[in-house]
């Protein structure tokens, strides 16, 4: 029987089912010939300046005006391998199936000369699915990319499972709390952050467990 709880409407069998097979993902000892791999995107309002900002001087702040000009939005896509401390971003301006279908192109050409298979992390939104790939490349290509790659859907209403989140989250407050102009300016500044996290394998403590969520949930772990 479904019930409710303090994150979600309801707590179902389906949604029970879907966290716990993603918390038994997590919960693996890391395995760089199985990596595990969480996806997310982001949409970024593009805004330029409508005057040079001031610079910074000795006792004042850079001065920046209130008026600006709007860009049009770009999306940021997420790959983030949380026990490795590694991310990968991509820009594109829209989050369509075909923009879908060329990250993860992408992550697997990245991935697939030093592992046996690539476990992704992602939520349900519409694109977010095989089809989407047939629809872009065709059967064969598809066959060849999804060779070695297996989907982990949160349950609806489950995103925060999805430790992409949290990356994203670290991403708006380190490199997007600011204005760019551009969607040249955002992919050179995503590089270089993704760099520096890089270089520092920068990783994700995640501490919400099976056994965890037995207790906050009143459930048994399966």
């Amino acid at each position: 029987m479904a019930k409710k709880t303090w994150c979600i409407s309801e707590l179902t069998d389906e949604f029970i089912e879907r966290m716990n097979e993603i918390l038994e993902l997590y919960e693996r000892p890391y395995n760089p010939k199985e990596p595990v791999i969480c996806f997310d995107e982001k949409s970024k309002q593009l805004i330029a300046d409508s005057r040079t900002p001031l610079p910074m001087k000795p006792g004042m702040p850079k001065r920046i005006d209130s008026e600006y000009i709007r860009n049009g939005t770009a999306n940021v896509f997420m790959m983030v391998e949380p026990k490795a401390g590694l991310r990968y971003t991509i820009v594109r301006k829209r989050r369509t199936k075909e923009d879908f279908s060329i990250c993860m192109e992408k992550l697997v050409s990245i991935y697939k000369t030093k592992v046996n298979k690539v476990h992704i992390v992602l939520d349900n939104l519409n694109t977010h699915f095989e089809k989407s790939l047939v629809d872009t490349f065709g059967k064969k290509k598809t066959e060849k990319i999804m060779n070695n790659v297996v989907f982990h859907y949160t349950p609806k209403h489950g995103s925060w499972l999805n430790m992409a989140e949290i990356e994203i989250g670290v991403m708006e407050n380190q490199c997007l709390k600011r204005r760019i102009p551009d969607m040249e300016t955002l992919e050179k500044e995503l590089n270089a952050w993704q760099n520096m996290r890089n270089e520092r394998r920068a990783k994700i403590n995640w501490r919400f467990t099976r056994e965890k969520a037995s207790e906050k949930f009143g459930l048994s772990t399966r």
